[in-house]
């Protein structure tokens, strides 16, 4: 079936968003066809919004207001500037704020190495790190991106190329999640585990 032009740029839109397939993008966009118009005309208005109202922090690269050159946690004079965290995503900010264990600062890479898609350090905020913690007063930069191929890639990476500048460089403690059976965890959750062991006082 040829649905007429305004669905079908609407599907082909959604479509290129992430997790969204063609048949999810066709639920979306039906059921925005049956909402109320106030929906459809919100949803427009924060679209427009999210680009125009946001911009990225010239320090840290985290999102911010537009109009701000820093973002809030790069302007508190609270948190810990010697202490930078290293993420992959703004995301991954909020992930580890919402725990309230960690009052450094951060430096978002704005995604990960992979050379597969063709994503080089030239492409993310690796540059902007080192110089970062090369002006000083940094003593430590934990590599926080995700335990994954690409993840570990960029980790390795960064750890090779801040170590010279005679930073501590540390990276995030991976293994058994909390109320998880060892017998239901995989091999390379296993190993880790055991590699991270630590003595119990």
């Amino acid at each position: 079936m040829i649905f007429p032009e305004s669905i079908q740029s609407l599907i082909t839109a959604l479509e290129r968003l992430p997790g969204i397939g063609p048949k999810s993008a066709s639920r979306l966009a039906f059921y925005l066809l049956r909402a109320p118009e106030d929906l459809a005309q919100d949803l427009s208005a924060a679209l427009a919004n999210l680009k125009s109202n946001t911009a990225f922090c010239a320090e840290c690269f985290n999102i911010t207001d537009a109009g701000r050159e820093r973002c809030e946690i790069c302007e508190s004079s609270k948190r810990d500037a010697a202490l930078i965290c290293v993420v992959e995503e703004a995301l991954d900010v909020v992930a580890l704020e919402r725990t309230g264990g960690f009052q450094g600062k951060y430096h978002v890479l704005q995604g990960v190495l992979s050379p597969i898609e063709g994503v080089g350090p030239d492409d993310l905020k690796i540059k902007q790190l080192i110089e970062r913690v090369a002006r000083g007063g940094v003593s430590e930069v934990i590599v926080a991106t995700n335990p994954s191929m690409e993840g570990d890639a960029t980790a390795l990476y960064l750890s090779q190329r801040l170590e010279p500048l005679g930073v501590k460089v540390t990276r995030l403690a991976r293994g058994l999640p909390v109320g998880g059976d060892l017998e239901y965890a995989d091999q390379n959750t296993l190993l880790r585990a055991l590699s991270g062991r630590h003595e119990m006082n």
